[in-house]
């Protein structure tokens, strides 16, 4: 069923969305949960979560076009969260490692206080991967959104765990000066 017609499920208030939903990205939610957690019993949680959540927010939202975004968002955050409640005293080292790769180019200390600087910064980020390869782009997206290990993004493109470490670091510190050029204050 496409993106629309699982919308159009929700808007109704058909219960047939979680399930079509599920069918259509459900591995893929654990997924990214998992990542995250590395812990597939918590992950199926999140994913649960994360259909509940999806009913709450559609309606007022209908992602029509973009409902794995969407979803893909939402899982993310509520396994974020969870990774910060369950680890306040150790925190898991892939969320650490990212954490600290990105604050090379977006300092932690950095908390924008509102939605507008958010999406600012959303769009810049946005305008940033546009200049970039398709490849460069997809190795970025699933570093930093999928949270993928280096080796499993080695072995989904056949390249060298050398070249994606520097291709990363590249990538970061143009980042950083794309940034800086927008108007992003660091």
């Amino acid at each position: 069923m496409d993106d629309e017609k699982i919308v159009e499920l929700y808007l109704s208030r058909n219960e047939d969305a979680i399930s079509q939903t599920e069918s259509k990205y459900g591995s893929r939610l654990r997924n990214i949960a998992n990542n995250i957690l590395n812990d597939r019993e918590t992950a199926k949680e999140c994913e649960n979560d994360t259909y509940l959540k999806a009913w709450e927010l559609i309606p007022p939202n209908e992602p029509r076009d973009y409902l794995f975004a969407f979803m893909g968002k939402i899982v993310r955050h509520i396994a974020l969260d969870r990774c910060k409640n369950d680890n306040r005293q150790k925190r898991h080292a892939i969320y650490c490692e990212l954490t600290q790769e990105m604050q090379e180019c977006i300092p932690s200390d950095s908390n924008p206080e509102s939605d507008f600087e958010d999406e600012y910064l959303s769009n810049l980020i946005d305008g940033f991967l546009a200049t970039c390869t398709r490849e460069q782009r997809n190795v970025f997206v699933r570093r930093y959104w999928y949270f993928e290990t280096i080796p499993v993004i080695c072995k989904r493109y056949g390249f060298s765990q050398s070249k994606v470490k520097m291709m990363l670091l590249r990538m970061r510190e143009q980042l950083k000066e794309y940034l800086i050029k927008g108007g992003y204050d660091l």
